[in-house]
């Protein structure tokens, strides 16, 4: 079984892979000073609750936006697992032409959603990820990385207006009931996710233009949900879009041999 780990800023993603399906997953709050023996641990608990031991997981294939958690990651698959992390970066096939100025610059988790949005739904598309930040990813019709845009996330957003302005609240985020609020929760409300929404129609629909025709939109990110309700351009939402595109790379960089075990592994009969 693969484990896959999308670690981002707000929050880590862990998904298990048995074969090509997501058998689990768990969504974590990001502790930047976590080491690999609290990373053990809590993987451990999660396995557990469904019953499933460490030695299950052979496999580990790692996302990552903060390099300080990277080696506490890889350092945990060591320790707990007995594998070697495959962290995605330079030097790892992913099977996509990054069309980038310096393709370094691009986060691990924008090209692993790139490629598996192309792979899932073709191209041209375009992601959309809606996380701490909030990053627009466009995939040419023959499955080149062309770049896109960045914006800040809806929760950088309201936390923002919560320490900045005196006497605005925190707020919950979730769909307004109209444009027009009749409260300062519910104007902020609205003010956020449905200008998110309107931002996303510009910006996608400006990349269309750009792009010379029209693109597939896919929505990930744990607010994808909320705020794909309000935009019209967004076609699918796939909140886990991220662990897909993992398990593809990894896939994608196995040794021929074993890339052939488990396709005779995949053929095998399942016994109830």
């Amino acid at each position: 079984m693969l484990l896959a780990v999308d670690v981002g800023n707000t929050n880590i993603v862990w998904g298990v892979y048995r074969s090509r399906e997501l058998a689990f997953h768990w969504r974590t709050t990001t502790g930047r000073q976590a080491t690999a023996d609290e990373f053990g641990m809590l993987l451990h608990q999660l396995c557990a609750f469904h019953g499933l031991g460490l030695a299950a997981l052979r496999a580990c294939a790692v996302a990552s936006v903060v390099p300080p958690l990277t080696p506490a990651i890889e350092e945990m698959a060591r320790r707990y697992l007995g594998v070697e992390a495959l962290v995605v970066g330079p030097g790892v096939r992913t099977g996509m032409d990054v069309r980038y100025e310096n393709p370094r610059e691009v986060g691990a988790d924008r090209i692993v959603n790139a490629v598996a949005a192309f792979e899932l739904y073709g191209g041209p598309c375009i992601v959309v990820d809606l996380g701490t930040a909030t990053t627009f990813d466009v995939v040419s019709a023959r499955g080149e990385y062309l770049g896109g845009a960045i914006a800040p996330g809806l929760g950088i957003s309201t936390e923002a207006l919560f320490e900045r302005a005196a006497r605005l609240p925190r707020i919950e985020l979730v769909r307004p009931r109209s444009a027009i609020g009749k409260n300062t929760v519910a104007s902020m409300q609205a003010g956020i996710v449905l200008g998110f929404a309107g931002m996303i129609d510009s910006l996608v629909s400006r990349i269309k233009r750009e792009l010379g025709g029209d693109a597939r939109v896919v929505a990930t990110g744990g607010l994808a949900d909320l705020v794909a309700q309000e935009a019209r351009t967004v076609e699918v939402v796939n909140p886990l879009l991220t662990l897909e595109g993992l398990r593809l790379v990894y896939e994608r960089n196995l040794p021929r041999e074993e890339e052939q075990g488990e396709a005779e592994e995949r053929m095998k009969p399942t016994v109830p």
